[in-house]
């Protein structure tokens, strides 16, 4: 009996290890993962170095252990304990009945928003985004999960991703591509009834295209991903989908034509009626084509079709300058986009009028923010300035309207917080939030603005704790620089050692800028004041170190040379020592570098930054913003929150611009930022400054999280007819 017993115990421990397994098993497959951290010290535990040296890659580190290691690891009552928790935890996430959008946009559960976009920036581990952009689309996507928004996303699986960086001899950029396989990744394939992949076809250049998708579910938001590469196609269309805005103009149209209309016959076969779609950026544009082309294969007029799209659509553009839309000539259009044409019963002309400012001018390209404009009932800029200025771009279309009437409005960008926020940081506060409310559900509370404004409270948190984690924060990205600067310089200069655990300073005042190295961005702008910023950086009192890191376009050879200028600066110069640049720029680096920098700096030339979102990553980190009036920063910054380069104004004259900028960013970097940073009280502790980052806290991290956004989209877009 006591045998018997014992065997049905050990069956039982059996099947719930195998029901643990699996569980973990369709966890990774889903980026919630991403921003839970305990999810995330499950699977460090597991294999430290997979999870390392993987992109933090919880499906690589399951494949890394064989199901019996996974199954004796399960064994260990106190680790199982944790994994339990954190299924449960996703469980109750999954299903929960008590969101936001259940109360309040519950008709969107049955008919979704359904969001196009270029690229999706989720994590590290699926690099298939570019950018900003992308880093926004990923975010939005979480934040809807998390308010139980009804949405699915739309894009393209790119099979080598956004290009590697590596620094060659001569300093240079150079790219190369890495293969991303599915069955590595937190992916699924989309599959029809006989459970196969599901393929759907869609005319580009006159030619029947197939593909398939992938898809990414984003907590309780799937994101689907098409993907051209099948053996029916023709070699130069199975590799349409293989690089993030890859190719010449060529490849771009095609991308976009398979993200628009072939976005739009994937969710039809998938049976998904959307209640609205959301064009964020021109790229997706074609799906108003493809709307019309639906409608007016169902009997209805040209104009009919066009005025029953434009009630579907809404778009957001990001681009406040005319040469960043996509434009397309009239001969490429012919090659690439004739068969909307026949689809839509117009001539050639009569489809080009559609993406023109003036219909009647033949010589003007065909511009996709202009058909995004006149096929959606409302569009947006991304920051109040930006709405202004895209008012002003587009003011032709609306001959009829004052500028002011334009009619394009703003949703000021945001970040999804628990995406962003580095490790220590939400062990710090949801540790200090369960010590005040034990009952307080961290998930929730942390994108409420009652939850930040108990920074201002000593009580919650002290002067001494937070300047601990400020210093704990620096030593990590310190030891993170250390590491990945004596990775590159081996690559390089293999025999030119540098004693690299003697690199920058943990008591330093420690400056960020990472980004896309467009010109605009003006990454060098601080080094205009050379000699005097070699001062300040050397000064053994209040020394200043300055670490970059970002990514110029493959064919950017301006935004090269100005990294080739700061990495020889930070090896040739008197600033070497105190200046680095961080190669291959990507999620993980950004994360390192907003969470332990003192300052952000961001120096665009205005109004050229649309929005601009990552200060608003560091803020939740105890890192104050240092930056130009422009994007969400001039309606962020109060005078007490941070630190900003000149006034709310701008000379036309761009050299005039830069100089004024130049003497601005010394003058508050000199007179303001170093002086708060080194004040200092009897026990070294810089109390002012302190004090400005509490101001941050509470006046800038949930009101610049996606959540307020994704609200405001919904609230003001999504529930309009």
């Amino acid at each position: 009996m006591l045998s018997r017993t014992i065997e049905i115990q050990a069956v039982d421990t059996q099947n719930q290890m195998d029901a643990t397994v699996a569980a973990l098993n369709r966890l990774v497959r889903n980026l919630w993962w991403t921003w839970n951290q305990d999810a995330q010290d499950v699977f460090e535990e597991l294999s430290p170095r997979a999870w390392r040296h993987m992109y933090h890659n919880a499906v690589a580190v399951l494949r890394e252990l064989s199901d019996e290691e996974l199954r004796v690891r399960l064994l260990d009552e106190e680790f199982n304990g944790r994994v339990q928790g954190v299924l449960r935890q996703f469980d109750a996430y999954m299903n929960a009945s008590d969101t936001w959008a259940a109360a309040n946009a519950a008709r969107l559960a049955k008919r979704p928003v359904a969001y196009f976009s270029a690229e999706f920036g989720f994590h590290e581990t699926l690099p298939i985004a570019a950018g900003g952009l992308g880093m926004l689309a990923g975010d939005h996507a979480k934040s809807a999960s998390d308010l139980g928004l009804g949405f699915v996303g739309i894009s393209l699986f790119y099979r080598e991703g956004y290009f590697q960086q590596s620094i060659n001899a001569e300093n240079w950029q150079t790219e190369y591509y890495s293969q991303l396989d599915p069955q590595n990744l937190p992916l699924e394939p989309v599959t029809g009834d006989n459970g196969e992949p599901l393929i759907c076809t869609v005319e580009i250049a006159a030619e029947p295209v197939s593909f398939c998708a992938w898809v990414a579910n984003v907590g309780r938001c799937p994101v689907y991903l098409l993907d051209t590469k099948l053996p029916m196609n023709q070699p130069h269309f199975r590799d349409l989908t293989q690089h993030v805005y890859g190719g010449d103009d060529s490849t771009r149209i095609m991308q976009e034509i398979l993200l628009g209309a072939g976005g739009v016959r994937l969710l039809r076969r998938l049976g998904v009626s959307p209640s609205v779609f959301h064009l964020n950026e021109g790229h997706a544009a074609f799906l108003v084509l493809e709307l019309m082309r639906e409608r007016i294969a169902e009997g209805v007029s040209f104009d009919e079709a066009l005025a029953e799209t434009r009630g579907q659509c809404l778009f957001t553009t990001h681009t406040p300058v005319p040469a960043g839309h996509d434009r397309f000539s009239h001969k490429l259009m012919n090659s690439a986009a004739r068969h909307f044409c026949g689809q839509l019963g117009v001539s050639a002309n009569e489809l080009l009028a559609l993406g023109r400012v003036d219909p009647a001018d033949a010589g003007e390209e065909f511009c996709m923010t202009v058909l995004a404009l006149k096929g959606s009932r409302a569009a947006n800029g991304v920051s109040e300035l930006h709405g202004e200025v895209s008012r002003k771009m587009w003011h032709g279309l609306y001959p009829n309207e004052s500028v002011d009437d334009v009619p394009i409005g703003h949703v000021t960008n945001g970040i999804h917080l628990a995406g962003w926020m580095k490790g220590p940081v939400r062990k710090f506060l949801r540790h200090k939030l369960n010590q005040a409310d034990s009952g307080a559900n961290w998930a929730k509370e942390l994108a409420k603005p009652e939850f930040w404004a108990r920074m201002q409270d000593a009580s919650f948190v002290s002067d001494e704790e937070l300047w601990a984690l400020r210093y704990r924060l620096r030593r990590e990205l310190i030891e993170f620089a250390r590491r990945r600067l004596q990775d590159q310089e081996h690559r390089s200069e293999p025999k030119d050692f540098i004693a690299f655990d003697h690199l920058l300073n943990p008591d330093a005042l420690t400056i960020g800028f990472a980004r896309r190295f467009a010109t605009y961005k003006r990454a060098p702008l601080v080094f205009d004041h050379f000699e005097n910023l070699v001062s300040l950086a050397r000064d053994l009192r209040r020394p200043v170190q300055f670490i970059f890191a970002g990514k110029a376009h493959p064919r950017d050879d301006e935004g090269k040379r100005l990294i080739q200028k700061i990495i020889h600066m930070s090896r040739h110069s008197k600033l070497s020592g105190h200046l680095v640049f961080l190669e291959n720029y990507d999620v993980h680096v950004a994360r390192q570098m907003v969470s332990g920098c003192d300052v952000w700096l961001n120096n665009p030339r205005r109004p050229l930054e649309a929005s601009g979102t990552s200060g608003m990553k560091a803020t939740c980190h105890g890192c104050l913003n240092l930056s130009i009036l422009d994007g969400w920063w001039r309606e962020g910054y109060d005078g007490t929150n941070g630190f900003a380069i000149g006034g709310d104004e701008h000379p036309d004259n761009v050299d005039e611009q830069d100089r004024l900028d130049s003497e601005n960013l010394y003058k508050v970097l000199s007179g303001e930022v170093i002086p708060c940073f080194y004040d200092r009280d009897e026990i070294g502790i810089p109390r002012a400054w302190l004090g400005k980052i509490r101001r941050a806290m509470v006046t800038l991290a949930a009101r610049y999280d996606t959540t307020r956004m994704v609200r405001e989209y919904a609230q003001k877009f999504y529930l309009q007819e």
